[in-house]
Parts: structure tokens; C-alpha cells; sequence
């Protein structure tokens, strides 16, 4: 799987630890900082929305201070569905009942151990469709009431 992540200077270390325990299994393109130089998150989550929105990754992974700032960002995107997790359980909820495409990490709230599981959880999971296809379908409002 091809996976675009991006990170900005509260997220270097956790991305970092993410690439290398999963690049055997998959393959990464980085539009994150590597660097622990205070740098500006959209400048990050912008590049990452659009690899995932024009197809030229799968998903995607975002990390910042909160994961609140990187997934406001991504989420603006029309063919995102980003999802903030700081445990396994919404990182797969993410994925089965949104469609979520892009993972947002909180970087100084979950330990590299979490994030590792939350990341996994979220990779091996995939929509169940069904009665969350509609809702789904509401968050771009294809088949939102007017």
C-alpha cells in the first residue's frame, strides 16, 4: 500500500518511527518535516490531503502536536475523509463506519507504542459500507438534506 504522511515539528519522531517499523509493508511518500524546527502544519497536511485526493497514495497519515490542526487542514480537501484517533478502537472506527482516508496521530498525547497500534488498526481495516454508506455519503453532501 502507498501511503502519503506528513508531519510538522511536534510530529518528526512519531513519523520517523511509523516509516521505519512499516516500510517493509509499505511504501511511504514523505511530504512531512524532518526537521524539529517549528514549521507552519498546513504547509504539510495540504500536500498529503491532495496525494490521497488525486489518487497517487492511498491513504494517508498526518501527525502534529494535537492532530487537531492537521485534521481541520486535510479535511477541507472535497475527497478526504480525515479521523483524529488516539486509540486503536477510533483509528479502526475511522475506517469501518467513516471511510476515513487519512489518519490523523496526536504526537504529544499517545506514545510512539500507541501510535504504532493506532496506525495498524487503521491500515488493516476496511469500510463495511451499509448503513454507513449514507452517512458517508451526508459528509460531502451528496445525500445531505437541503
Amino acid at each position: 500500500m502507498k501511503i502519503a504522511i506528513g508531519n510538522d515539528h511536534a510530529g518528526t519522531a512519531l513519523k520517523m518511527k511509523v516509516i521505519n517499523s512499516l516500510s517493509s509493508e509499505h511504501e511511504f511518500i514523505n511530504f512531512g518535516t524532518d526537521a524539529e524546527d517549528s514549521v507552519d502544519y498546513p504547509d504539510f497536511a495540504h500536500p498529503v490531503a491532495n496525494a490521497v485526493e488525486r489518487g497517487e497514495a492511498d491513504l494517508g497519515i498526518l501527525i502534529c502536536g494535537s492532530g487537531n490542526g492537521v485534521c481541520m487542514t486535510a479535511n477541507k480537501h472535497k475527497g478526504v475523509r480525515a479521523a483524529l484517533a488516539w486509540n486503536p478502537e477510533l483509528g479502526a472506527l475511522g475506517r469501518q463506519h467513516n471511510n476515513a482516508n487519512v489518519l490523523c496521530l496526536p504526537s504529544r498525547f499517545i506514545t510512539e507504542d500507541m501510535a504504532l497500534q493506532i496506525v495498524e488498526a487503521f491500515l488493516s481495516e476496511t469500510f463495511e459500507g451499509g448503513r454507513h454508506e449514507r452517512r458517508v455519503g451526508k459528509i460531502s453532501q451528496q445525500d445531505a438534506p437541503q
